[in-house]
């Protein structure tokens, strides 16, 4: 049989007088051909009306970022469930002043109210991203109060992911005497979860989209970091518009609290522990600048925004401002956000932040700590006003015993304020590239006496006799 069909496969056509088998393979061979070409033209025809229609191509664009990378929760309105909500807050008249002010000026960020005798106004921030597999249900309600059940649920590959009536029901339902920290992007809560864990529950504000982008941004920022001295952001909700956040809570209020508010008023810190929170901050920073990979610049280093533990360790909060930096860059290109008084100057000048940008900051920090002073303070004498030029002169007077807090218990010996005041010279230094890194002034910090540093390292606006008695030993 197979050889008959080779027989008749062998016999020549009239087509041309090619054998059959030929012509058997050259008409698949068209097919194929015809095919291919009836799809191209299809899909030319389907980008063609698709460049005359932009509205439809444009809608996946309109997609904020981070609703492409966050699984969107379905939800089962047809599910009945009896209770109630409270919606997303709105944003109140000041409160959208303050976000509008954001763009518009140079330095941002209001000065945060006292805190009350009950619960102390921590301002805290987000973070970065991991990996995680979740239940499927949760019980909850949409923004309107109406009951729904989640069908779905997020998965950023991080952390826990909360429903929204867990979160409601540990603030007892958003409950006023549970903020313990407001701001431009959103009030921050006390809540108490099952198995009595606390944590600070952060409900950003969705103004404009705000909160998709401020969700985003600090979700990047500190999602996958674990440091003890950064604020630990244990868990996340994303149910319909709503974006929260969830940290561990400290329990010990935060700095700007203990130098000038009522806690410190009572209770001033000693040298030895303001000694501890400086060292603590800078492991925090030196990790976010050296062990992260894109580095993260937080950009708002200030008092408020380092919390405290009991025992006193710092953990550096508030990473709304965060910018990554990739590796290869030295630099970005950014519109100029932070806290007047923080701000390096060559960032407020040319809108350009590095790693030198939080050093200049930190610096800024450590003389606020030796001094109880804020770093701009217009009820001070005019040469006293601002705090880095004050210091800077009394380093040069040679008055060293008088930059420090009139309210600490005790004083420090001379060897210890002048390395800790060379360090804080540095970091402040006008030439950005004689600012030491975060990781170096580490090393100066727990070092047992600073190096001797160089003429050419002299921070800029101290004259030269007078940092070498900072770096000379009693």
């Amino acid at each position: 049989m197979s050889d008959s069909m080779n027989e008749q496969l062998a016999k020549h056509t009239s087509i041309f007088g090619l054998r059959l088998w030929v012509v058997f393979c050259l008409s698949v061979g068209a097919v194929i051909v015809v095919s291919l070409f009836l799809l191209s033209v299809w899909i030319i025809f389907r980008r063609t009306n698709e460049s005359r229609n932009p509205k439809a191509s444009s809608r996946n664009q309109e997609i904020p970022k981070a609703s492409r990378e966050i699984q969107e929760i379905v939800i089962d309105h047809n599910n009945v469930y009896s209770g109630k909500m409270q919606p997303n807050p709105s944003p109140d008249s000041s409160s959208e002043q303050l976000i509008y002010g954001i763009e518009k000026q140079t330095f941002i960020m209001k000065t945060e109210d006292e805190v009350s005798a009950d619960f102390a106004r921590i301002k805290i921030e987000i973070g970065k991203s991991q990996r995680v597999v979740y239940p499927g249900k949760f019980d909850g309600f949409d923004s309107h109060g109406k009951a729904m059940v989640i069908q779905g649920v997020s998965h950023l590959g991080w952390g826990h992911w909360y429903s929204l009536r867990e979160l409601e029901v540990s603030t007892n339902g958003f409950a006023v005497k549970n903020v313990i920290g407001e701001g431009g992007y959103g009030r921050v809560y006390y809540g108490l979860l099952q198995g009595n864990s606390q944590v600070a529950v952060k409900n950003l504000l969705n103004n404009r989209g705000q909160a998709e982008k401020e969700f985003r941004v600090e979700v990047e920022a500190i999602g996958r970091v674990r440091h003890k001295n950064l604020v630990r952001l244990v868990g996340y909700c994303a149910e319909g518009e709503h974006r929260m956040l969830v940290y561990e809570y400290v329990n010990n209020g935060n700095l700007e609290q203990w130098l000038h508010g009522q806690r410190g008023a009572s209770n001033p810190l000693t040298w030895q522990i303001r000694m501890h929170i400086i060292l603590g901050t800078a492991k925090g920073l030196s990790y976010l600048h050296e062990d992260l990979e894109p580095k993260v610049i937080h950009r708002d280093i200030k008092s408020s925004n380092i919390l405290l533990d009991k025992q006193w360790n710092p953990k550096v909060s508030d990473f709304g401002l965060a910018k990554l930096i990739s590796p290869g860059s030295s630099h970005a290109r950014t519109r100029v956000m932070g806290t007047f008084g923080y701000v390096a100057p060559e960032y407020a000048n040319s809108g350009m932040v590095n790693e030198g940008s939080d050093v200049y900051s930190f610096g800024v920090l450590i003389m606020e700590i030796i001094s109880g002073r804020n770093p701009v303070d217009y009820n001070r004498h005019p040469g006293e006003v601002n705090l880095v030029e004050w210091l800077k002169k009394m380093v040069a007077d040679r008055d060293l015993e008088g930059v420090l807090d009139p309210k600490l218990p005790e004083k420090p010996s001379l060897r210890a304020l002048k390395r800790i005041l060379l360090v804080a010279l540095r970091c402040v230094n006008a030439d950005t590239k004689q600012r030491p890194k975060v990781g170096h002034v580490v090393h100066m910090l727990e070092a047992e006496q600073s190096p001797f540093i160089r003429d050419d390292q002299r921070p800029i606006g101290v004259p030269v006799s007078s940092t070498r008695m900072l770096v000379a030993t009693k």
